[in-house]
């Protein structure tokens, strides 16, 4: 039997260069006070780390040199400190994502000539970089989700709807306008944001890609699956059709629990954040 890993401290995950990234700027003194911020900060760490179960009041309080009981005065339990860094991921990336459609949008009225495939490009690179960014936050708005009560649970998976949305309604516009080719709507979604989404597994902001380059190689990649070849007969609205590609190639995700194994964590030392394959309902934020 494969020996469990042991447990990171606190002191150890904030000394962690894998553990840098700006999932802090998420919340502000003025939303949680400054004492509540750090708590957040140092919660997803630990959540990222250890996962949600594993992690105790104890090391959240004291990954900010407080006692345990500090933690109660700012969140009545861990559940909920876990809700508030999910629900605010969520919100801040479906944000960040429609501020790329008003930004396309501004450039459309005043001339620009904004094209589908412009806008398909921004909302994308703009998504890669967010997830790349705030790596840490993100990586406990995926692999967390079965931590959080039924009715959390339920809010979150509207914001994911959400943001599903807003990439399905570009990608069927650009099927329908004859900007891209004729491909099954849902499934390249899907792959697009599941693109977005796996980089939390393995991303580091000393690493050799920045977010910004990340998501031009990205915005690339997206693009080439609405413009290539392979896709035929599929209906503009992605209910139907085929796709060049074999195998079941569409994981439904409805359930609280992906069904991937573990993936080995890269060899820069440091805790194992890659292996925790506990995602939500399609795709995430």
């Amino acid at each position: 039997m494969a020996k469990r890993q042991a447990r990171f401290t606190p002191q150890e995950l904030e000394d962690d260069p894998r553990l840098k990234d700006h999932s802090p700027t998420l919340w502000s003194e003025a939303e949680s006070g400054e004492v509540g911020r750090r708590l957040l900060s140092s919660a997803v760490r630990c959540f990222a780390a250890n996962g949600f179960h594993a992690t105790t009041t104890r090391d959240i309080s004291g990954g900010v040199g407080l006692s345990p009981a500090a933690l109660y005065v700012h969140f009545p339990s861990k559940e909920l400190v876990l809700y508030e860094i999910i629900r605010v991921g969520h919100e801040r990336a479906l944000a960040h994502v429609r501020e790329s459609e008003a930004e396309s949008e501004a450039e459309a009225a005043a001339g620009a000539g904004t094209g589908t495939s412009d806008r398909l490009r921004l909302m994308m690179r703009r998504y890669t970089a967010w997830h790349a960014r705030h790596h840490v936050a993100a990586r406990v708005c995926q692999y967390e989700l079965n931590g959080l009560t039924p009715e959390h649970y339920e809010e979150i998976r509207e914001l994911r709807r959400r943001t599903n949305e807003v990439f399905r309604e570009v990608v069927a516009r650009g099927v329908a306008d004859g900007s891209f080719a004729r491909v099954d709507v849902n499934r390249v979604v899907r792959g697009m944001l599941s693109l977005g989404i796996d980089l939390v597994r393995w991303y580091r902001l000393d690493g050799t890609d920045s977010p910004d380059e990340l998501g031009e190689f990205y915005a690339d990649l997206a693009l080439k699956m609405v413009t290539g070849t392979g896709t035929t007969d599929t209906a503009p609205d992605g209910r139907s059709g085929r796709t060049g590609t074999s195998g079941n190639g569409s994981a439904r995700g409805n359930g609280r629990k992906a069904s991937g194994s573990s993936v080995p964590a890269t060899g820069q030392g440091g805790p194992d954040l890659a292996g925790r394959a506990r995602g939500g309902p399609g795709v995430g934020p």
